[in-house]
């Protein structure tokens, strides 16, 4: 009876941030399709396939639209936000219905990123971003070592299990609290989340419905806001809309039939990118 709940819940929230989008559009019509469009939804393709894979989408969206020009930067936020609604809640209803997940660890982890980015943003945003990104950056690449030699057979990491219980419970939950604070600095959930599940000894794929349902229960409210405030590019929103789910659905099968080591490798490859993305923002502000 829980994973039904939680798909619906997704179902309407994305119905929430559908409904803010429609109406701006009945008080401002136009706007809708632009001579980007195509290469805008490209991008949305490409980054969607791989945010599914946990890679995550805000990165590589934001690098292609300023290279090449397709968003203007004062709506790049607001609009990447919109992007991941329709995306982020077909991978939740997709995860949800396919990956065991213990139902006690998944609600609470759930409910923990969403406290996080709803309680603990008003903390977390008085922290300086380029602090929160070298500690993050760090952080994850000591764990991408970790879980190298843990591949290596240096030392066993990791495990097989679909649910948490007593301490590592408490210790997960807590974590993703501060993971869903961080999302209001554009630290992304899915690295970390996909870490701590492992770290922990849970299957990895377990940590794709927790990171995958929390984004789909937060991202409607955040993009609704950007939405209200005109501050979106509706054109590239509408583009992604169309291509970003269907590149879900792709990628959906992809990390479904994967073997349980080859999705350890997986995540050595998202921990250790996200540690390099985080780095490299971190010199490109510095030096700016």
């Amino acid at each position: 009876m829980l994973i039904p709940l939680l798909q619906l819940a997704c179902v309407l929230t994305a119905l929430y941030f559908l409904f803010n989008l429609y109406q701006v559009w009945r008080l401002q019509p136009g706007g809708w399709f632009g001579p980007k469009s195509i290469a805008v939804a490209v991008v949305g393709f490409v980054a969607n396939f791989l945010d599914t894979l946990g890679i995550g989408s805000f990165a590589i969206k934001s690098a292609a639209y300023k290279q090449f020009k397709l968003v203007d930067d004062r709506l790049l936020p607001g609009t990447m936000n919109g992007q991941c609604v329709l995306a982020t809640m077909v991978q939740a209803l997709i995860f949800l219905g396919v990956v065991e997940v213990d139902p006690l660890t998944l609600l609470s982890m759930i409910a923990s990123a969403v406290a996080g980015a709803v309680v603990g943003a008003r903390f977390v945003a008085q922290l300086d971003r380029q602090t929160v990104r070298i500690a993050m950056s760090l952080s994850l690449a000591v764990v991408a070592l970790l879980i190298l030699a843990g591949q290596l057979q240096l030392f066993p990491l990791g495990g097989e299990a679909t649910g948490l219980t007593g301490g590592k419970l408490l210790l997960a939950i807590a974590a993703n609290f501060v993971w869903g604070a961080l999302m209001t600095v554009g630290v992304g959930i899915f690295a970390p989340c996909m870490t701590t599940v492992y770290l922990l000894g849970m299957n990895p794929l377990a940590a794709f419905p927790i990171m995958m349902a929390s984004c789909a229960m937060l991202a409607p409210f955040s993009a609704s806001t950007f939405v209200r405030k005109q501050a979106v590019d509706r054109a590239a929103v509408l583009a992604v809309a169309i291509t970003g789910p269907i590149a879900v659905l792709l990628a959906a099968f992809l990390v479904q039939s994967l073997q349980l080591d080859t999705l350890k490798w997986l995540v050595f490859v998202v921990v250790l990118w996200t540690s390099f993305s985080m780095f490299r923002s971190y010199q490109h502000e510095r030096v700016q």
